[in-house]
């Protein structure tokens, strides 16, 4: 059960750093280009979501396999 709790932990960590890497990088990419804002932030939204979805599988997937 505790690795379980690992795992999500991970998993919740991992999505953090992941979006705070993609913000700094399209935050940098505004700053070096500020006529490509809506495409940047477009792509950034649209990636951030994805991260977010594969970590909250992840916490899902330790969830269940806690209480199995």
């Amino acid at each position: 059960m505790e690795y379980a709790a690992i795992g999500a932990g991970l998993s919740v960590i991992g999505a953090g750093l992941g979006i705070g890497l993609l913000a700094s990088k399209a935050m940098e990419g505004i700053a070096r280009q500020p006529e490509a804002t809506a495409k940047i932030q477009t792509a950034m939204i649209i990636a951030a979501a994805l991260v977010e979805g594969v970590a909250l599988f992840g916490v899902v997937v330790c969830l269940l396999l806690a209480l199995k």
